[in-house]
C-alpha cells in the first residue's frame, strides 16, 4: 500500500542507504587502525605481571591454550588459574601444565567465595587478591596467545592515563557450521562496530578475551566485587574503568579463541543470549544496530525501487561494501582465517542475525547453563532457587 506514496518510497530508499554508509565508515576505520605506524617505536615497558585465568571446563584446544601462556617472551610473570570446584574437567589439564612448565610461576585455586551470580567474576575477585603483581592480565580459558602477547598488551600501561588494554580475537573453529557462523559474526560485524565506536567517540568497554589493567585502576572502579552480578562483565569492566577516568585502548596484537561444534539449538540459544545481553546492557545502541544491517534494508529497497536499475544498485552495493567491510576488518586487519576461507557465509550470518535481533525483544530473561535469570539494570537475578550460573 505504501508503495503508492513516493514520499514513503523515497524515505525508505534513503534509510536503506544507511547501512551502506556504515560499511564504508567501518572500512575507513579499519584502514586507519590497522595501517602500519611509520616511525612508531614502543617504549620498552615490561613490569612483573599476574595473568588471571578463571576457567570452567575444557574444549578441543585447552592444553594448547594454557600452554601458550607459559611460552611468553616476558621477563617476570605468574599465572593464576581458578576453577569452580575439584570436579572441574580443567583440573587435570592445568596440573599437567604445572608439571610440564616447572620454570613458570603457576598457582591453582578452587572454590571462590559465592559473592554473586557471575561465577567468573567470583573467581576474578579471588585471583586479584592472590596476585603478587600490580599489572593484571585477564584472559578467558578458551584463549590462545603468541609469545609476544604480554609485551604487547602491557606496554601501553606505561601511560598511567590508560586503564585497560583490550584485544580482538581470531577464530580457531571446529568443522561445524554453527561454529563458523559465530566466528564470522565476530570478525565481520562485531569488530567493525568496535572500530567505528573507537573512531567516533573512543572506547568505553572491553572485550572479554583479553584485558590488561592494574590493581590501582581496579581499586579506583571499586574492585571486581562491583561486577559479581553483572551480565556482561567484560563490557561493565571497561565501562567502569572509563567512568573512573581511565582510557581504554585497543591492542594491535590479536589473540585466538576457540569456537566449538554445536547443535542447531545450541547455536540459536547462544546467539539469542548474547543478542539479549547487548540489548539489556546497551538498549539504545542495540536499537541503532537495525541501521547497520544491510541485508533486510537491501531487500526492502529492491522491492520498493521505482526502476529496475535502482533495484539493482542496492543488492550490488550490499555485496561489494559488506564483503569489503568483512574482509578489511576481519580478514586483513584481524587476520581471521575462518572468515577468509568462508567469506561467502557472511550474507547467511546476516540473515540469521536479523531474525535473532528481532526475537531478542521477546523477553528480558536469559538462560545461562541450567539457570534462568531475569536481568534488571544489567544485573542477573535468578528466577528460582539459589543456583548460580555455570560460568
Amino acid at each position: 500500500m505504501i508503495w503508492h506514496y513516493p514520499l514513503w518510497r523515497d524515505v525508505l530508499l534513503l534509510v536503506a542507504a544507511f547501512p551502506l554508509v556504515y560499511y564504508l565508515l567501518a572500512i575507513l576505520a579499519a584502514l586507519q587502525f590497522f595501517r602500519p605506524q611509520r616511525g612508531e617505536t614502543r617504549a620498552e615497558y615490561s613490569p612483573p605481571a599476574s595473568l588471571l585465568k578463571p576457567v570452567r571446563g575444557v574444549d578441543f584446544g585447552s592444553y594448547e591454550n594454557f600452554a601458550s601462556f607459559c611460552k611468553q617472551d616476558y621477563p617476570d610473570y605468574e599465572i593464576l588459574f581458578a576453577v569452580n570446584d575439584e570436579s572441574d574437567p580443567a583440573l587435570p589439564v592445568i596440573r599437567q601444565i604445572i608439571a610440564e612448565f616447572p620454570q613458570r610461576q603457576i598457582r591453582l585455586f578452587t572454590s571462590a567465595a559465592d559473592l554473586g551470580a557471575n561465577r567468573k567474576v567470583n573467581k576474578l575477585v579471588m585471583l586479584a587478591r592472590e596476585a603478587q603483581h600490580d599489572v593484571l592480565v585477564l584472559t578467558d580459558g578458551d584463549v590462545r596467545v603468541g609469545p609476544s602477547y604480554l609485551r604487547e598488551v602491557v606496554a601501553p600501561l606505561r601511560d598511567k592515563k590508560i586503564a585497560a588494554v583490550t584485544s580482538f580475537y581470531r577464530a580457531i573453529a571446529q568443522e561445524n557450521l554453527g561454529a563458523k557462523l559465530e566466528a564470522i559474526g565476530a570478525a565481520s560485524d562485531f569488530f567493525a562496530g568496535v572500530l567505528v565506536a573507537r573512531w567516533k567517540e573512543g572506547i568505553r568497554f572491553a572485550l572479554g578475551a583479553s584485558i590488561a589493567t592494574t590493581k590501582e585502576w581496579v581499586r579506583r572502579m571499586g574492585g571486581f566485587e562491583v561486577l559479581v552480578d553483572a551480565l556482561a562483565d567484560d563490557y561493565e569492566l571497561g565501562y567502569k574503568l572509563a567512568e573512573a577516568g581511565g582510557e581504554i585502548v585497543l591492542s594491535r596484537e590479536p589473540v585466538w579463541t576457540m569456537y566449538t561444534a554445536q547443535t542447531l539449538r545450541g547455536f540459536w540459544e547462544h546467539q539469542l543470549r548474547w543478542a539479549r545481553t547487548v540489548r539489556l546492557c546497551r538498549p539504545l545502541s542495540y536499537l541503532g544496530l537495525l541501521f547497520t544491517q544491510g541485508l533486510p534494508w537491501m531487500v526492502l529497497a529492491a522491492l520498493a525501487a521505482p526502476a529496475g536499475w535502482i533495484a539493482g544498485i542496492y543488492p550490488a552495493a550490499y555485496v561489494v561494501l559488506r564483503s569489503g567491510m568483512a574482509w578489511t576488518v576481519g580478514g586483513w586487519g584481524v587476520g581471521d582465517q575462518v572468515l577468509r576461507r568462508n567469506l561467502w557465509l557472511v550474507p547467511v550470518r546476516d540473515a540469521i542475525y536479523f531474525v535473532v535481533w528481532l526475537v531478542s525483544f521477546g523477553s528480558n530473561r536469559i538462560r545461562w547453563g541450567p539457570v534462568e535469570y531475569a536481568v534488571r539494570n544489567g544485573r542477573m537475578v535468578p528466577i528460582a532457587g539459589d543456583v548460580k550460573a555455570t560460568m
